[in-house]
């Protein structure tokens, strides 16, 4: 028998609990028995174009900014050619000859976009030696950047793009760069020459899956080890419209960390409680997007500590995007906005072309700061796997892995849970158990559209402990455990 979360009510029988499913007027077990099987997802790649709106200059061979050429009074469209991976859960645009980078991720049950997109570019930071090319811009998405920090010197060059496999079932591509390339007029804090780097990213669109699997690997193909910084960008705004994407007012970014740290010129976003430990700050106030009061930086501190994801939910509309990944790789997390006014006080693109724009940028770094250097060993080989999944209906998120999120909470009274299944149309089975009380046993459909939550109450007397969550598939295979403290 498969039902809902939703129709599961508490019955107290005999001084215990048991959990009993509210049937409606016809058979449940023969609707199960006897309902069509779901028609196969498919995936598909195409190809297509997509236009980008920035104020007019102009560039050198080198990518350095021609002095004199920008006009922020006119604005110039720039045509890319894309390819779009979709299966019925997402829809998703990349841009190799801008960055090697993933621009769109529509998650198809609700319609809305999950990451910030520039209205119109701006060039900035000119001559002001932050940025290798002594100037950058905001486009947006997800792109990889190296061997440097600050956008590192790939974000403007076209990646080679590359069909790996293409079936019903499954489209894999690749975009790769290799850093045999210079700007003579780098600023001093950047590495001199190239590196020799190679790096591929490769990104899988499979069917009946709702997240988007990725892996960067880098080569060094030198017989000599190489200081170098590797850095995944992503601008995040979940939840958002397609035609105008942005963070809004209830963004969080979801991390499970404690304590940030920030540099000296961002020192206005410190809490001012040291208490963790000598310029750290709690992490408690920072993850909510209204209170950056301006621009700035903060690093994950000490780093990651081994947790597996990070993202933003908007709690708007209970929307999210969550990176799942082995931080052990990538233990550096860099947080980044523009500041709460970028919202507040947002302008029209077109008509004042400022760069601040409302959006949450997160980093994912092989160091824990930038400038920081990891060592890469001679003809070493690194890879970042890295999955992208959607979240509706939940508020946050306490475990992750590449099948499940979820947020699992327990009090006195009530253990709550809250998951988002990244393959919805899979069957389950989810257990809450207190030690070897059952608290909740039973065949659950995933919901893409609005997420499950399920509640079920801790009989009087048993309060204290742990809570233990298994996910299961209808076969019995584990997808993800858990267990939360009883508060």
């Amino acid at each position: 028998m498969a039902i809902h979360a939703s129709s599961l009510t508490p019955v107290r029988f005999a001084g215990a609990v048991v959990l009993a499913a509210v049937l409606s007027v016809t058979c449940a077990f023969r609707a199960v028995v006897h309902a069509a099987s779901p028609v196969p997802d498919s995936v598909s790649l195409s190809e297509s174009t997509i236009i980008w709106s920035t104020v007019k200059y102009a560039t050198d061979a080198e990518n350095g900014l021609v002095s004199g050429s920008l006009d922020a009074n006119t604005i110039v469209d720039h045509t890319f050619k894309t390819y779009v991976l979709e299966n019925r859960y997402l829809k998703v645009t990349l841009v190799p000859e801008f960055g090697g980078r993933i621009i769109s991720i529509i998650y198809k049950p609700t319609g809305h976009e999950q990451l910030y997109r520039t209205q119109v570019g701006v060039p900035y930071g000119m001559k002001g030696g932050t940025f290798y090319y002594d100037w950058m811009m905001v486009y947006g998405g997800i792109f990889p950047t190296f061997p440097d920090a600050e956008h590192g010197k790939t974000w403007l060059k076209p990646w080679d793009f590359k069909v790996v496999k293409e079936s019903a079932g499954e489209v894999t591509v690749s975009m790769s760069l290799k850093d045999d390339f210079a700007y003579s007029a780098a600023p001093r804090q950047f590495r001199p020459g190239s590196t020799g780097i190679e790096a591929t990213s490769t990104i899988t669109l499979k069917a009946d899956r709702a997240a988007l699997d990725v892996r960067v690997a880098l080569q060094n193909p030198r017989d000599k080890p190489i200081d170098y910084e590797y850095w995944t960008c992503t601008t995040l705004a979940p939840g958002s419209d397609p035609e105008s994407p942005k963070a809004t007012g209830g963004a969080e970014i979801i991390a499970p960390i404690q304590a940030y740290s920030t540099p000296r010129w961002s020192a206005n976003l410190a809490d001012g409680d040291e208490s963790l430990g000598p310029g750290q700050s709690r992490f408690e106030k920072l993850h909510f997007f209204r209170n950056w009061p301006t621009m700035g930086i903060a690093y994950a501190a000490p780093d990651m500590q081994g947790g597996n994801f990070w993202g933003v939910i908007n709690h708007d509309n209970e929307e999210g995007i969550i990176r799942i990944a082995d931080n052990a790789v990538t233990p550096g997390l860099k947080m980044w906005t523009w500041g709460f006014p970028s919202f507040t006080n947002e302008t029209d693109a077109r008509k004042d072309p400022t760069p601040q724009r409302p959006y949450i940028e997160l980093w994912a770094g092989v160091s824990d700061q930038f400038f920081h250097s990891a060592r890469f060993p001679a003809l070493g080989r690194v890879s970042v796997p890295e999955t992208y999944s959607p979240t509706v209906g939940m508020s946050n998120v306490t475990h992750a892995n590449e099948n499940v999120l979820i947020n699992l909470s327990a009090e006195a009274a009530s253990v709550h849970l809250q998951f988002f299944s990244i393959e919805p149309a899979r069957p389950l089975r989810v257990t809450l158990k207190q030690g070897d009380r059952v608290l909740f046993d039973a065949a659950v459909n995933a919901d893409p559209r609005n997420g499950n939550r399920i509640s079920a109450p801790i009989p009087a007397g048993l309060s204290g402990g742990q809570v233990q969550l298994t996910i299961r598939t209808a076969e019995g295979n584990e997808l993800i455990a858990a267990e939360t403290k009883i508060k």
